[in-house]
C-alpha cells in the first residue's frame, strides 16, 4: 500500500466516523466521503511537500475533510432528546429515537441559517426550543412507539 493510499484510508476512516455519529444523512453518501478524502489526501500532501510540519498539514487537511460539517442537526436533535426526553425513555432508546425523531425536525431547521459556529449564536436557543416543542407535540400525538 502506497502512502498516498493510507493516508486516504486514514482520512475516509475519520470522515466516515463523523458522519455515522453526527451526519447520518450524509453517512451513505459514498461519492462525498470519496471525493471529500481524496481531496483532504491531496491537501495535506500538498501542504507537507511545501515544507510544512506534520501538525499544520493535519490542521490544513482537517480544515477541507471537516468542511461545512461543524454544526450538526442530527447532534441537536440528540442533545434535545437527551436533556428533555430523557425520563421517557431508557438510555439505550435515546439515540434511535433521536434517529426516528430527525427527519420530523428537518422543517424546523430549514427556517434557519445554518452555520459552522450556529450553536455559538443566540438564534441556537430558539432552534432548541422549537426542535423540543416539535418533539413534544410528536409524542403527544403519537406516543413512544
Amino acid at each position: 500500500m502506497t502512502t498516498k493510499q493510507k493516508d486516504l484510508s486514514y482520512f475516509t476512516l475519520r470522515l466516515q466516523e463523523l458522519l455515522n455519529t453526527s451526519f447520518p444523512e450524509l453517512a451513505r453518501d459514498t461519492a462525498f466521503v470519496e471525493q471529500r478524502s481524496q481531496f483532504a489526501a491531496q491537501t495535506y500532501e500538498s501542504a507537507f511537500r511545501t515544507g510544512n510540519k506534520t501538525e499544520q498539514c493535519q490542521a490544513i487537511a482537517d480544515n477541507v475533510l471537516f468542511e461545512g460539517l461543524y454544526f450538526s442537526r442530527f447532534d441537536t436533535v440528540f442533545q434535545v432528546v437527551c436533556n428533555e426526553f430523557d425520563t421517557l425513555m431508557p438510555d439505550e432508546e435515546l439515540r434511535p429515537f433521536a434517529l426516528k425523531m430527525f427527519p420530523v425536525c428537518e422543517p424546523v431547521f430549514a427556517r434557519y441559517e445554518l452555520t459552522d459556529d450556529f450553536a455559538y449564536g443566540y438564534e441556537f436557543d430558539l432552534l432548541y426550543t422549537e426542535i423540543t416543542g416539535t418533539i413534544a407535540i410528536w409524542i403527544e400525538e403519537n406516543g413512544l412507539q
